[in-house]
């Protein structure tokens, strides 16, 4: 099922999808780092959780610099142990996320992104929850609002949507780590309403409307 009418940039076989942990049911912008923009004026109303309402981004986060490990993970021995079984070393960005599950409950995860793959881990158990090679990511799609929200479209598998403080900053890691792992540019499409895989057979879209104060958001089955 093609779900966005966009030619793809990278061909990637495909593999039977992979079981995660994270499969189970209970379970800006664009500036000057070269990201194609995507604009729709498609409004909507309506909230869903309180995580999901009102957001102001507040001016100085436009400003913010760039840390890539907020975590130290050269300290934390068990995602060192995660990367060196994998055989990657240089980490690019790590970060605490929040990440919406097939059923829409929300989960704090670890986002580690490396100049190979993305890796997702619960930082509770320490536990690897899902590995996505960069060449496997098409797009990234986002709102034109100021919220935190992001997705990561993978069409061989199913699609990531998180939210983060730092999702401008995890975008421009992610655009220019493709760009040096695959030779494509990652497409980064912003739109204020987006359709993502929430599991392999599970489509969901995402929908913001700006109102007084913030944005306002809400995730419907399709």
């Amino acid at each position: 099922m093609n779900r966005y009418k966009t030619q793809r940039r990278v061909q990637v076989e495909e593999p039977q999808i992979p079981k995660y942990d994270d499969d189970v049911q209970d379970e800006e912008e664009q500036g000057e780092s070269g990201m194609r923009l995507r604009p729709s004026d498609i409004n909507v109303t309506e909230d869903q959780e309180p995580f999901m309402g009102i957001k102001v981004r507040r001016k100085a986060s436009l400003r913010r610099e760039y840390r890539g490990d907020y975590l130290d993970v050269p300290s934390r021995s068990f995602l060192m142990k995660i990367l060196q079984r994998q055989g990657d070393k240089q980490v690019l960005f790590a970060d605490k996320v929040l990440k919406f599950t097939s059923s829409g409950k929300m989960k704090r995860r670890i986002l580690m992104i490396t100049d190979f793959a993305i890796y997702i881990v619960d930082p509770d158990s320490g536990a690897l929850k899902r590995r996505i090679a960069l060449a496997a990511v098409d797009k990234m799609c986002l709102s034109e609002l100021s919220d935190n929200f992001f997705a990561i479209i993978i069409p061989t598998e199913y699609d990531l949507l998180m939210a983060s403080t730092r999702k401008t900053e995890i975008v421009t890691v992610l655009v220019d780590a493709t760009k040096s792992a695959s030779e494509y540019e990652l497409e980064v499409v912003f739109s204020n309403r987006f359709e993502y895989n929430a599991s392999a057979d599970d489509v969901k879209e995402v929908q913001f409307e700006g109102v007084e104060g913030g944005v306002r958001t809400k995730i419907v089955k399709k």
